[in-house]
């Protein structure tokens, strides 16, 4: 009956601030309401000769709950936007031929999985190529422009045993067994796994029936990459006998076009991937690294000849991890991003290791939190087109030539631009455990007047191998805009610092992280921004974490909201998605060969020492940090005594839990009515009914 009353009250707060948001006129702040009207650009492509840019367009749906994309263009010389594949369904993928004149995309149009489309530029007729039974992705134009690549998903039988009784003639039986014979059976975001591997297929740039040219029970997909002389194709893949006890081993392999025949390109231990075919056809590019069994590893940008030989590494002094590389059109050079102290940035490396940075202020990925991403491409003249936000606005396209950045489009201006948003500043923190310098950003309330204390929010990011930046952050600014100051942090484990510094948690995790986060706390306070008796502490999967950690080291926040987390290490490393990934990397051996070492690090090994009144916070359908890990810690905390309330998030995954907008604004608004509920000490507890 308890539990049940405090719903109510949760719900009537969060009902009643609407009300009054509403009574008042339109909010002057970001409101749960706005993440509907948001937009963001993502996957922006530069035609060859630099002067249009296709790019996906994500905007929130009030009638549907989620975010819908649409393909626009810009015209880089006169900055005209258009739409170019709206209206019913996703539209995603946009490919330009190699000439330029046709854009190949999927599209959800039709109805059903997403197929493969292609649109001729100059008369605007885009025509539907392919029939498929699930989605195409990894699009790639053959240099000649005749050909299509992509891979797909192609079913496979379902392991069998036993049989079943045959069933009467209009009998309702229920279902039958679901038999499972695979290491990873489940993945986040999609579930139970259905039997069946990626394969590689080309299909004529005109239509046609497609060819399959991959095959067996190994995963093939992209990126893909043709060889200029259009005989095969690059792409990387795990086909080893043991690919599924050992995740991180995939090589590069050259894949014939005509009689599917594959030859491995690479050998080492460890990854090799996103290989790409110099535009002279003698050189490959790829990144990956010597796989150490460490909980963070650098990847690293190699070249070699055409057939795999001579290798060697262009990228090792930079000691920051490489991704998306991108050839120059005069095969001199290669374009790649990069994370460097919580903000990405492109970079051009030449064959003689020379590391030039080219473009900054690359923005994307999520909108709920700020984490570091983005996209870009390159044109023949080495234009390049990029997403670029900044901490109050979403990822926009920008154009970057000849050293110089334009902004070319401003999604966001009609909404935001009549909104006081919270600002962002970067504060400065030294650790307490070894004065190392910490990197960490303070989002103020939009109200925020200098030398006010208000209360703060600790927001801790996941990963926990991951960053945070001067990004957007929904959350972030749907907390400021409650009058909370939010605190981002980079602690030891972070990326985007070096391979040294991400390294500090490894096999240590909780660890000293917890004293970079409280050592940000304390500088928050000695700055003069937080009020010391008004703190609270919020994070999701690495950051719920280490929240439970903290909320069992200390009690100096008022109420706690650990979202999506590891509880104990032991059942998490047998119930994730992954588990032939977290034992061997992040533990270095199997919960019953030291299950010690996996208790040491388990928040619920501190559960006994907390006070904190703490939220719990997961999705229905998250496969990653599974919801039994939630559950056992708000179980846990109900024995306890300890205030605690559980949220789930219906139909949300890991990776989704903030995907469809109403979902994202409730979770965030329960988790200040939570904080508002302790702000100012605990509330006398409901008459007993």
């Amino acid at each position: 009956m308890r539990n049940w009353l405090y719903g109510a009250a949760l719900l009537l707060y969060v009902q009643t601030s609407t009300l009054a948001a509403q009574a008042d006129g339109p909010p002057r702040t970001f409101a749960a309401r706005d993440l509907f009207s948001l937009e963001a650009a993502s996957d922006p492509q530069i035609s060859p000769d630099g002067t249009r840019i296709a790019y996906v367009r994500r905007s929130g749906d009030i009638m549907t709950d989620r975010m819908r994309s649409t393909i626009w263009l810009v015209d880089t010389r006169s900055g005209e936007h258009m739409p170019l594949v709206a209206g019913v369904g996703a539209h995603s993928q946009p490919r330009w031929s190699p000439d330029g004149r046709r854009l190949a995309y999927t599209s959800t149009a039709e109805g059903g999985s997403a197929q493969l489309f292609v649109r001729w530029m100059d008369s605007g007729e885009s025509v539907r190529i392919t029939g498929l039974p699930d989605t195409p992705t990894s699009i790639a134009w053959s240099p000649g422009g005749r050909q299509i690549a992509y891979s797909m998903f192609v079913p496979g039988d379902a392991p069998k045993l036993g049989s079943q009784a045959a069933k009467p003639e209009g009998a309702e039986w229920a279902d039958p067994l679901e038999i499972h014979t695979n290491v990873s059976y489940r993945a986040d975001a999609e579930g139970y796994l259905k039997p069946g591997f990626s394969h590689i297929f080309v299909v004529s740039g005109e239509g046609g029936a497609p060819r399959q040219l991959s095959g067996g029970n190994h995963h093939h997909e992209g990126p893909l990459s043709w060889a200029s002389d259009e005989r095969s194709i690059l792409f990387s893949a795990n086909r080893s006998a043991e690919w599924e006890r050992e995740p991180l081993d995939s090589e590069v392999y050259a894949l014939d076009v005509q009689s599917g025949a594959i030859r491995a390109l690479t050998d080492r231990d460890g990854p090799d991937t996103d290989p790409v075919i110099s535009p002279d056809g003698q050189r490959i590019a790829y990144l990956g690294f010597d796989d150490k069994r460490l909980g963070y590893q650098n990847s690293l940008l190699y070249v070699a000849d055409r057939d795999g030989s001579n290798r060697r590494v262009l990228t090792e002094r930079l000691d920051r991890s490489v991704e998306s590389p991108v050839w120059a059109s005069d095969s001199r050079s290669i374009y790649l991003s990069y994370d460097d102290r919580g903000e990405t940035k492109i970079a051009r490396v030449g064959l003689d290791g020379s590391i030039r940075t080219v473009a900054e202020g690359m923005s994307g990925g999520a909108l709920d939190r700020p984490y570091t991403g983005g996209s870009f491409s390159v044109a023949r003249d080495g234009t390049i087109a990029m997403t670029s936000g900044t901490p109050i606005r979403p990822a926009d396209v920008a154009l970057v030539k000849a050293g110089t950045k334009k902004q070319l489009t401003r999604l966001n201006a009609e909404l935001l631009g009549q909104k006081t948003m919270g600002s962002v500043r970067k504060i400065p923190v030294t650790s307490s455990h070894d004065q190392r310098p910490i990197d960490a950003w303070l989002t103020l309330p939009p109200s925020y007047a200098e030398g006010q204390r208000v209360p703060l929010i600790l927001e801790i990011h996941g990963g926990p191998f991951s960053a945070y930046g001067p990004h957007f952050a929904t959350d972030n600014q749907l907390y400021a805009a409650g009058g909370y100051a939010v605190l981002s942090v980079n602690p030891r484990g972070s990326t985007s610092y070096g391979a040294e510094f991400a390294n500090q948690i490894h096999h240590a995790y909780p660890g000293y992280d917890y004293d970079d986060l409280m050592s940000a706390v304390d500088a928050a306070i000695a700055q003069g921004f937080a009020d010391p008796e008004r703190l609270f502490v919020t994070g999701g999967s690495g950051g719920g974490v280490l929240t439970a950690w903290i909320v069992g080291k200390t009690n100096r926040f008022k109420a706690a909201a650990t979202q999506k987390p590891v509880i104990d290490w032991a059942s998490f490393a047998l119930t994730a998605d992954m588990p032939a990934f977290f034992s061997r990397y992040w533990f270095g051996k199997f919960p019953w060969e030291d299950p010690q070492a996996y208790w040491r690090r388990s928040p619920l090994s501190l559960v006994g020492n907390v006070k904190t009144p703490t939220l719990v916070v997961v999705g229905s359908e998250d496969y990653r940090t599974p919801v039994s890990e939630a559950e056992q810690y708000y179980t846990a905390l109900q024995l306890l005594g300890v205030p605690t309330a559980l949220v789930k998030v219906p139909g949300a995954s890991h990776s989704g839990l903030a995907a469809r907008p109403s979902q994202s604004g409730a979770k965030a608004s329960a988790i200040l009515a939570w904080f508002e509920r302790y702000k100012n000490g605990a509330p006398p507890r409901p008459a007993a009914q």
